[in-house]
Formats: structure tokens, sequence, C-alpha cells
């Protein structure tokens, strides 16, 4: 549609009714509803410029005033057609003529190996809001009832589980924040009456129209199909996702007792897994996944968890992948895994030059600190070090000379109860060839104060993530 002068929306005209009714009124009314109370309240809309998006920024703005909001907007570029500038200076236009600032987030999406283009462009999008949110601020998206349609439909077809049917939930975090979704119980078609009775216009998408698009092809295509027979489909598909909602918060809660239990600092205690059910047992893990933020595993992958690597001897050491994560035991415990973190390891710094005088705490490579404290009672004798050491990580073949002869570094971290995969990130602190200290596991001889001396003192200090 052409740019029309916009018409301020009277939030005194409007009637706070159903979601038939949308309005100022109803939205802040819905609102309060999911936040309590909106005075002094920060909210950022994650603006499309289309629709959907400039119907909510259109009616946060007529509450601004009277509800002491703060507003503003952000749009982000995709750069994923050819038009993604236009479009981008549109909504920044758009969302002038409705006196809310607006600004523009250029991502580059990537897509990983098996993933689909919305998919990561999805990811893109929030890792950019969520990156521009201040403190406190509310972050909230324009989805309707017949998006909420729509992402059942899509979680049937996958063979999604009941965290995937339940959909989309008004309240939510993402980052850290509070994301809302307002608009889940209203129509889109009110949405446009809302706009076009104020004359606003909105961009529109020429993507949309993509029927390759799962989300396009359901929309265009099927959903048409299913209110024909059932006007009512997008209403009634969204009370089953909030039921189905309810009755995944009674499992969480019984997961969250569940795993009080079982947790063991970053891990999970492999022996309390097997005392329960296979079902509750499978509830547990998935909830502990979510909580890392990390990808579901299939049904095959996860009945493979559950089973034969928690049912394994404690010296298998088994390991099961899957796209963007993968879980690893050791012994008696359980540890997930960012599929990520196995590269960030090989990236990890290598050699880092450490002035432990004037750098107390040196950030590791491959994550974690490493710190030289000064301590009266202290095993290291300040004299002997260098006033630069370096430190790195293991290669191969690497070993330690002690009082009682020497000791492969391999066999050092064994005794010490490391998982194969945390060996590779212990910091061996060095001076020349020579190993100083193997992070606060070990120290040479030729370091070690001796009783009585009056010389300085300290202790190795190591921070890692094992444990967290």
């Amino acid at each position: 549609m052409s740019a029309r002068r916009p018409v301020r929306p009277d939030a005194a005209n409007e009637s706070p009714a159903s979601p038939d009714r949308f309005g100022p009124l109803w939205l802040r009314s819905q609102l309060r509803s999911l936040i309590t109370t909106l005075r002094n309240r920060s909210l950022c809309v994650a603006y499309s410029g289309g629709l959907d998006s400039t119907a909510l920024l259109c009616a946060l703005g007529a509450l601004r005033g009277r509800e002491g909001l703060r507003l503003r907007a952000l749009h982000v570029n995709h750069q994923l057609q050819p038009l993604a500038g236009h479009w981008a200076r549109q909504a920044r236009r758009n969302a002038r003529r409705l006196r809310v600032p607006c600004e523009v987030l250029t991502v580059t999406v990537r897509c990983a190996r098996g993933e689909s283009l919305e998919a990561a462009a999805r990811a893109a999008r929030y890792r950019a809001l969520v990156s521009e949110l201040d403190p406190g601020e509310v972050l909230l998206t324009a989805h309707h009832q017949e998006d909420q349609l729509e992402t059942v439909l899509l979680a049937l077809m996958r063979g999604s589980g009941l965290r995937g049917l339940s959909a989309m939930t008004p309240v939510s975090s993402v980052g850290g924040f509070c994301l809302l979704r307002p608009l889940l119980p209203v129509p889109h078609a009110q949405l446009e009456h809302f706009l076009k009775a104020r004359k606003i216009s909105w961009s529109e998408d020429p993507s949309n129209t993509d029927e390759r698009f799962d989300r396009n092809y359901l929309r265009r295509t099927v959903v048409p199909l299913l209110r024909a027979r059932w006007p009512a489909v997008a209403a009634t598909a969204g009370r089953s996702a909030a039921l189905l909602s309810q009755a995944r918060v009674i499992l969480e809660r019984l997961a969250d007792k569940q795993l009080q239990q079982a947790r063991d600092g970053r891990a999970l205690r492999v022996s309390v897994l097997r005392r329960l059910p296979a079902p509750e047992r499978v509830n547990a893990l998935r909830t502990w996944l979510s909580e890392q933020a990390l990808p579901m595993p299939d049904q095959r992958r996860m009945r493979e968890i559950s089973g034969p690597m928690l049912m394994a001897r404690s010296d298998a050491m088994p390991c099961v992948q899957w796209q963007g994560a993968q879980l690893r035991r050791h012994g008696d415990r359980l540890l997930a895994f960012a599929g990520e973190e196995d590269a960030a390891r090989e990236a990890a710094l290598e050699v880092a030059h450490w002035n432990w005088r004037a750098q107390p705490w040196l950030s590791l490579g491959a994550g974690g600190l490493l710190g030289l404290m000064h301590d009266p009672h202290g095993d290291v004798r300040l004299s002997a070090l260098p006033p630069t050491l370096r430190v790195r990580y293991r290669r191969a073949g690497e070993r330690l000379t002690g009082t009682q002869g020497s000791i492969a570094l391999k066999d050092l971290l064994q005794q010490r109860g490391l998982a194969p995969w945390e060996r590779d990130c212990v910091p061996l602190v060095m001076h020349h060839r020579t190993v100083v200290a193997v992070a606060d596991l070990w120290l040479s001889p030729k370091y070690v104060a001796q009783r009585g001396e009056p010389s300085a003192r300290a202790r190795f200090r190591w921070r890692h993530h094992f444990s967290d």
C-alpha cells in the first residue's frame, strides 16, 4: 500500500472488549494481565514494517503518554532479498509516522548443515534483537492467532512432542529478557481492520508469497481449506496449544524436583536418572537440555540417551551427538555441550604470555580463568618464578618430573578424575620448555616453597566451567 498521512488513534474511543475489538484499550488490558503493570515500562517492538507489527506499534503508541511508556522499535535486515534495504528504510519511515524511534539492525544469516533458512533467519534475528536490548527492557513481537495455528500445524508435521505442540506462549524469555506476544488471541483480520480504519499504511514483503517456505505454504494453501470447513480453526488450535502449555508447565515442575536430586554442578548424576521411570527420565532430560538452550534430539537419539547411554558400564564413556549439541558420559556424570564447544576448544588460544605480577587472573582461550594469588601458606615460591610465563594446553606425550619420579600428564589428569574431553582444557604453565604447573593440580618441585623459607608465597587457582 502507498503511504498515507496517519491518523493517531485515540485510546479514549476504544472499547476494551474481546480481541475481535482490537485497539489500545484491549492491548492495555492484555499487557496488564501478562506483566501486571505498564507504568514507566520500557518496551521494544520487533518491527518488520508489516501489517501485524505496525498494528502493535500503533496501539502501543496510543498508550505511551497515558501509561508513561518508553517505546521504541528495532527492525532486523536479514539481507536475504534484493529489496531488503528498501524495506528497512520503509520500516523506519512507518515508525517515524507513528512517532516511534526505530533502529535498523543488519545481520548475516548462515545456515548450519540440515538447518532451514527460516530457522537460521529466526535465530539470527533474535540474537540481534537481544544484543540491542537495555536492562529491564521488554521485547514484544506481533505473533497473532493465525501464526499460532501455523506453529501448531508445523509442530504436528515434524512429529513434535508437548513442547512443540504447545507452540508459542504469551510470556517467555529470550537471552535473559522478557519476551511478550500479546496478540496471540487476535485474528489477523482484526489487525488489518484496525489499521485501515485509521488509514495507516504498512509494507508487504514479497517473500511472504513464496510457498517454498513451509509457513507460507500453510498460510496460503492449507489454512484456507481448514478454515472453509472449520471457520474457528485458529481459535480452537490456540486453545489446544494453551492447554498443552499448562500440561507442559506441570511436567517441567516435576522435572525440576527430580533434577534437584540429580544435579552435580554442570552435570547430572547417572545413578539418580536411572532410578526414574522411563517417561519421567525423558521428561527430566528434555527439561535439562532446554535449560541450557540446546536443541532437542530426535526420538531415536533420545531413546539412546535415556536407555543404553545411561545403562552402559561406568567406564564406557559413551557419546551421543545431534545437530548443535552432544551428550557425553564420564563415570556417574552426564554432561551436555553445544555443538560449537569442540570447535571452540580447537580454536582456543594456543599460547598466552602471562605477566602474572601485572595480571593476577588470566582469561583462558578454552574458557575459565587461571590465577596466581598471594598466600602466606601457599606452595609456590614467587622468587623462583620468571616475570612472564607461557600458558598453553596439552598436546601429546607430556611427562611431569616430581620428587617421586616422572608421570605422564595424561595419567595425572586421569587420577584427578577429569573426563577425557575436559583434559584438553587444562592449562599448562610453562617456562621455556619446562612445565611449571598444571593448573592448580600439580606444581614442579623446582618452584615449591620449602618449609620455613621466608620468601613470598602464592597459590595457583583454576576456575573452570566443568562444575558450574
